[in-house]
């Protein structure tokens, strides 16, 4: 199930939320029941099978979580759920690739085997890590079971995050106060959920089909089209990905838990390092605490700190996805920040409109290189953009952003003698400018939730009811595949 789809908008949201709040006049465990059997119908929704490989992950999971509470040798229970976790991860994930590049290097033919990847599987795997580690740490006062299903199976964010630590999302699953209907709450959440909606399904929807007629006719593409091709990847990814987080805080904002921000302002940044601490910034805590820390982070001096970078950067990379240009995506970010370490200094004296434009632009070229199928299409698209021999925009390309909503309004305006139609690239430019508008001019939807007014929740009404009426053939969010 999507959180842009029909069924849950109309169905499954208000059913549940019902529900819940019914279930918490009983007791808070009827209404810890109620999110995760609600998760696990949420789960099964896109394939029962799933739910075999999800629930025995969390029985051997917890299982040593028992063990790290009640056992000698800690350590040694800590590391054989950690290894097989990861194992799995990298099993399920990783097979093909490496029977792929097997198969090249020794000139083998091995089967590669069709694996039923389970879905979330990378985040899945994250918040047990987190669960694991935090009970080793003692940071949690007791791994009571139905807090522990509560915790990995939470719906909105079971598939793609963001990431949250056990502490403080179980602290709010036994809060009593949280455990009634608050209005305020329910607005705030309705706002940062259609605003989401609104993002995924005219924002990053018409990005992306403009970044697959690139990818259907990368070997025809002017310089132009290769600019408008990577604008259109770097925009598509954020307004799906930031989409989603606004939509799965703004529900868990409904049922009174206050998931982390993901994403503030990313494309606002002036550095790479500046860049990771605004997107996925979920993310970016849990490398941080779970793996840079751990390593050493910047405890061990200056050549231990970029080792440490580089290593948490190529994980990085190989957690999104299994191929050499997630790899390489992540190699290029750990490279671009080191060198941000090493001249900072250098860096501060320079204006921050320079700076922007020269971040924007490794951002956009990696985000290409993230969105490609292999690492020869993107040299080959950075040859043609970069070589300026042809800077018209194909009419097939412009076309891409128009949508049945432009198509209305350019004929309602043709009716009035203004002709529209011979403009080539005119949606174009209104989406591009709206977008950079929305990532650069406004202030992060997180960070004004509670900001509420007559206008705004007239926007979001408008909002709810087109992203509801565009629906009619829903789409998966980048992030589902990871």
């Amino acid at each position: 199930m999507l959180l842009n789809s029909h069924i849950f908008i109309l169905c499954f949201l208000p059913l549940l939320l019902i529900a819940y709040f019914l279930c918490n006049k009983i007791n808070i465990l009827a209404g810890k029941m109620v999110l995760v059997i609600g998760s696990l119908i949420f789960y099964a929704y896109a394939d029962w099978r799933m739910l075999f490989f999800l629930l025995a992950s969390m029985v051997c999971n917890y299982f040593f979580t028992y063990l790290l509470r009640h056992v000698r040798w800690r350590k040694a229970f800590l590391a054989v759920p950690l290894v097989v976790n990861v194992g799995l991860l990298l099993f399920f994930k990783y097979t093909g690739f490496l029977i792929t590049n097997l198969n090249l290097v020794l000139k083998t033919e091995y089967t590669i085997p069709k694996l039923l990847v389970p879905l979330g599987i990378s985040f899945i795997t994250f918040q047990q890590i987190a669960y694991l580690v935090t009970v080793y740490r003692g940071e949690l006062e007791q791994t009571d079971f139905i807090d522990y299903l509560a915790y990995i199976l939470y719906f909105p964010k079971l598939l793609m995050g963001p990431l949250a630590e056990p502490v403080d999302f179980i602290a709010q699953m036994n809060d009593p106060a949280a455990k009634k209907i608050n209005s305020d709450h329910i607005a705030q959440g309705l706002k940062l959920f259609s605003f989401g909606l609104l993002k995924k399904v005219i924002l990053a929807d018409t990005f992306a089909a403009a970044f697959a007629w690139g990818i259907e006719n990368i070997d025809v593409l002017t310089a132009m089209d290769g600019f408008i091709v990577m604008l259109a990847y770097t925009f598509e990814i954020y307004f799906d990905f930031s989409g989603y987080s606004d939509m799965a805080i703004g529900v868990s904002r409904m049922l009174n838990i206050t998931l982390p921000m993901n994403f503030d302002s990313p494309y606002k940044a002036v550095s790479i390092r500046d860049f990771w601490k605004r997107w996925h910034i979920s993310l970016t805590q849990f490398f941080t605490k779970y793996l840079y820390i751990p390593l050493g982070g910047s405890r061990k001096g200056t050549l231990f700190t970029y080792l440490n970078t580089m290593i948490v950067f190529i994980v990085s990379g190989i957690w999104h996805g299994a191929g050499w240009t997630f790899i390489l995506w992540g190699m290029g970010h750990g490279i671009l920040s080191v060198f941000d370490r090493i001249f900072e200094h250098v860096e501060n004296k320079v204006v921050r409109p320079v700076r922007w434009v020269v971040t924007f632009l490794f951002v956009n070229i990696l985000w290409l290189l993230f969105g490609l199928n292999s690492p020869q299409q993107w040299v080959l698209m950075l040859k043609n953009m970069f070589s300026f021999h042809d800077l018209t925009l194909s009419p097939g390309l412009a076309g891409t952003f128009a949508i049945p909503e432009a198509g209305f309004i350019s004929y309602v305006l043709y009716q009035k003698n203004i002709n529209l139609y011979d403009i080539n690239g005119l949606w174009m430019i209104l989406f591009l400018t709206v977008s950079f508008g929305i990532c650069l001019l406004t202030e992060n939807n997180y960070r004004k939730m509670g900001k509420m007014s007559v206008g705004n929740m007239i926007l979001a009404a408008i909002a709810l009811v087109w992203g509801i009426l565009c629906l009619s053939t829903n789409s998966e969010f980048i992030y589902l595949g990871f």
